[in-house]
């Protein structure tokens, strides 16, 4: 899943974000509201985690230009703000959910989660095949009942070949929704990360590679 963090709060935003890493998310980070938007029309996001009060262009015309933009990012809006006229307010100008700070940064996580699984089509909570069963949310993943001890990023690649259901996913697509926008586009840790997957699945081989097409679990 990947994620924008828009917050003009550094420190905040860090932290939002590399939480948010430790989740297996890939996170973008940006600080002002033009920002957000010259990210959002060059990639693909699942969730944008919106500040409402942005100096420059505010949260509100973000979300404005989203909610308009007719595509499936999900935003969840971020703010001081308490009464439920403000939380109405964002709620009406396209915010797919509101959530005041301080915030719990569990609460966040199972937020944006939920909102991620809305930005895709419907997919089964725990997903299951040849003999892999992945909980998404406990971040579990199993095969033949054996215990798997990945790492965030094969993690996150397993989970996307999952969700393919059997179809081939290219290189390209697994950068994109595992990793984040400062990764080297040249880069080999696609094939190095399912080299490793493979290697902890063992035989025989659960991973095929369909040359010149990408990678797919039959």
């Amino acid at each position: 899943m990947r994620v924008l963090v828009v917050e003009d709060e550094e420190m905040l935003a860090g932290a939002i974000a590399e939480g948010l890493r430790q989740e297996a998310f890939a996170v973008d980070v940006v600080h002002d509201g033009a920002a957000a938007l010259e990210r959002l029309a060059v990639n693909a996001y699942d969730v944008v985690v919106l500040d409402r009060d942005l100096p420059g262009v505010h949260g509100d015309e973000v979300c404005r230009q989203v909610a308009a933009s007719g595509g499936d990012v999900r935003v969840l809006m971020l703010t001081v703000s308490v009464t439920v006229a403000d939380r109405v307010a964002g709620l009406g100008l396209g915010a797919d959910d509101y959530l005041t700070k301080p915030f719990a940064f569990a609460e966040l996580v199972a937020r944006v989660r939920a909102l991620g699984r809305r930005s895709r089509p419907a997919a089964p909570p725990v997903l299951e095949r040849s003999g892999i069963r992945l909980d998404p949310t406990l971040r579990q993943a199993y095969l033949d009942g054996r215990y798997l001890p990945l790492s965030r990023k094969e993690f996150a690649v397993l989970e996307e070949l999952l969700r393919a259901q059997g179809a081939p996913v290219s290189a390209e697509m697994l950068l994109e929704r595992a990793w984040d926008e400062n990764i080297d586009p040249f880069t080999t840790v696609v094939r190095v990360t399912i080299r490793s997957l493979r290697r902890k699945l063992g035989e025989p081989a659960v991973i095929e590679t369909l040359t010149g097409i990408g990678y797919r679990i039959p």
